[in-house]
């Protein structure tokens, strides 16, 4: 027996995507391969004919239905899992895995998660400090002579890796992840703690706080994982108070 990935759990977010029509047409690369949901993070409303244009009858519900925010972080925090897709490699972004290796991944996490695909503007990708929201980083591989990639053509190709990855089937329950809220919590709380015990260097605290969502990232931490770290944190708080007292 094996598993395939729960596509009504897998939500395809493009931050600040430059074309409607790039939307439009990655509107219908997910519904392609079974994927509904579609995100949009941005200042602006893409013109929705535009979008339409490109997405063609068969996926104007997609756009229609698309949910749109102003921030990344607000578009994040309700997803369990979080991909972030990467055409520059580098030790400031840690290690990445290839689009097969991403999509058995999440056939298994898929079944009882919510998954964010996340996708950079077309010009510039995602940044450094857009990306520590991610549990998993993944890269397209190219030609070295052209490594560049259309937006719609990313969705379609890791879309398409999604929709037929396979998984030998587990009966054991897994419980849910943390969502993205409930990490950016964690994270902030941390850091806090962190700072008062004077740990993290105040001249490059988020160089430190990138490190240490990468490592814990790696854990695929759940809900109750993540209060039992800041039940720590207020803890070691109470400690430096009252030994301040």
């Amino acid at each position: 027996m094996h598993t395939t990935t729960k596509t009504e759990n897998i939500t395809i977010v493009l931050n600040n995507p430059k074309y409607p029509g790039n939307i439009g047409s990655a509107a219908r690369c997910a519904k392609n391969m079974g994927i509904e949901g579609l995100f949009v993070v941005g200042h602006e409303y893409p013109d929705m004919e535009k979008m339409k244009q490109m997405a063609t009858h068969v996926a104007s519900d997609i756009v229609e239905n698309i949910k749109y925010f102003d921030r990344l972080g607000e578009a994040l925090s309700g997803f369990n899992y979080i991909v972030g897709t990467t055409s520059r490699l580098g030790s400031a972004r840690g290690p990445v895995v290839q689009p097969g290796e991403m999509a058995r991944q999440i056939a298994d996490i898929s079944q009882n998660n919510k998954v964010a695909i996340l996708f950079g503007p077309e010009d510039a990708g995602l940044a450094n400090d857009e990306l520590k929201y991610c549990h998993l980083l993944v890269a397209i591989p190219t030609s070295n002579e052209l490594k560049s990639i259309n937006l719609s053509h990313a969705v379609m190709i890791l879309c398409y890796e999604i929709f037929t990855a396979r998984t030998p089937s587990s009966e054991r329950f897994t419980p849910k992840l943390a969502t993205s809220f409930e990490l950016e919590g964690m994270y902030g709380h941390l850091k806090e703690m962190l700072v008062k015990i004077d740990f993290i260097n105040l001249e490059k605290p988020d160089y430190w706080m990138m490190n240490i969502r990468r490592f814990l990232s790696r854990t695929k931490l759940f809900s109750k994982e993540a209060q039992i770290i800041r039940g720590i944190c207020r803890n070691a708080e109470r400690c430096i108070g009252n030994k301040k007292a």
